[in-house]
């Protein structure tokens, strides 16, 4: 008796299932679908009657202007970069009080390193590995490897060039302008040079008083 009650309600739940389908269709298009402005159509909703609204302060539009016709949204690609004075790379010096070019200081104290270390731990290892060698995390897990700091072409880059390479991105490198301050991507090219200096050293780089440790601690 039971089993004759549940074919009408199961036929009942079919036919509910089915009259309900177009609505869900409809409601998923309407979420695709949603009102919308056409470029330059009018507005009553703003007290200068255009749709269109200007970007808000500090909004960075991806595809618009000179670099979204440039290869990998590079200005580089345009142009020659133009250096502000914080941007200014190591090898060009930076424009002095009577506008001539005055180099960069080249001085580079622990202090310096440790905070170049600390910056490049954070936004450079994930890719590039603590060590430098392109083996990074992000590697290990299906991203294109960076080439090693330590073979030939990177150890003879200029420190303009890898500064340039921070600020600009290169390949599928992101730009890390807007993240990684000046002062501080110097700081990370001196600690680069430092990396490849450490596999790349020879024992006339070491300071003749701590030669004779050296020597004492060898096999």
């Amino acid at each position: 008796m039971i089993a004759r009650c549940l074919v009408p309600v199961r036929a009942l739940l079919a036919v509910l299932c089915l009259l309900w389908l177009p609505g869900c269709e409809k409601a998923a298009r309407n979420m695709y679908e949603q009102p919308k402005y056409r470029p330059l159509v009018a507005s009553t909703l703003w007290q200068d009657g255009a749709s269109a609204r200007p970007l808000e302060p500090g909004v960075v539009a991806r595809s618009a202007g000179a670099l979204s016709a440039a290869s990998s949204g590079r200005m580089a690609e345009l142009a020659p970069p133009q250096w502000t004075a914080g941007d200014a790379p190591r090898d060009a010096g930076e424009p002095g009080k009577d506008g001539a070019l005055q180099p960069l200081p080249t001085q580079v104290s622990m202090e310096f390193l440790r905070r170049g270390r600390e910056r490049y731990d954070i936004y450079c290892a994930p890719c590039h590995s603590v060590s430098g060698d392109g083996d990074g995390m992000v590697v290990r897990r299906g991203f294109p490897a960076p080439a090693s700091f330590h073979i030939a072409a990177m150890r003879s880059a200029t420190d303009a060039r890898l500064f340039d390479a921070i600020t600009r991105g290169y390949g599928v490198m992101y730009p890390f302008a807007d993240r990684i301050d000046p002062q501080d991507r110097w700081a990370i090219v001196a600690y680069v040079r430092a990396l490849q200096r450490s596999q790349h050293a020879s024992i006339e780089d070491v300071p003749q008083d701590q030669r004779r440790e050296l020597s004492a601690g060898a096999p």
